[in-house]
């Protein structure tokens, strides 16, 4: 199976996407329901500038690719950049970072993500896309603002 072999297309989010889009972040294991995003913090950050780009097969609609771009005015940030398990390898990467890039370039601010370090072939990817490694940085997260 080659990207030539299968039909898709790109779509933006819509509120109906979300059951399949969180079970599609949990296989993929760049997020979840735990993170705490819904449909209403998508809609959100896309409100505000961003998008959320979902490749999808043409035969079954089925998720098989997702990028979520937002942007605080200052920088665009990709997160949850994803491809299905079985469609690694083939392309469809590069296809879904040029709609990526294209929003990106629309915006004109800065582009930054987050990789893990052992995750080489997102490495290459963006690198290839020319993002450069930043530096040291440890980044934390406090996802419960709640008073103590």
């Amino acid at each position: 199976m080659s990207i030539n072999d299968i039909k898709y297309y790109f779509s933006d989010f819509a509120s109906s996407d979300i059951e399949e889009l969180m079970l599609f972040w949990e296989a993929t294991g760049v997020g979840g329901k735990h993170r705490g995003d819904n449909s209403e913090i998508i809609l959100n950050s896309v409100e505000n500038g961003g998008r959320l780009i979902l490749m999808k097969l043409d035969t079954t609609n089925e998720i098989i690719g997702s990028a979520w771009v937002t942007t605080d005015k200052r920088r665009t940030y990709l997160h949850y950049f994803a491809i299905s398990k079985e469609y690694r390898g083939k392309g469809f990467a590069n296809e879904l970072m040029d709609v990526v890039m294209d929003h990106a370039q629309l915006l004109g601010l800065q582009f930054r993500l987050e990789v893990h370090e052992d995750n080489i072939p997102a490495l290459e990817l963006y690198k290839k896309y020319g993002f450069d490694y930043l530096g040291d940085y440890n980044i934390y997260i406090n996802r419960n603002l709640q008073k103590k």
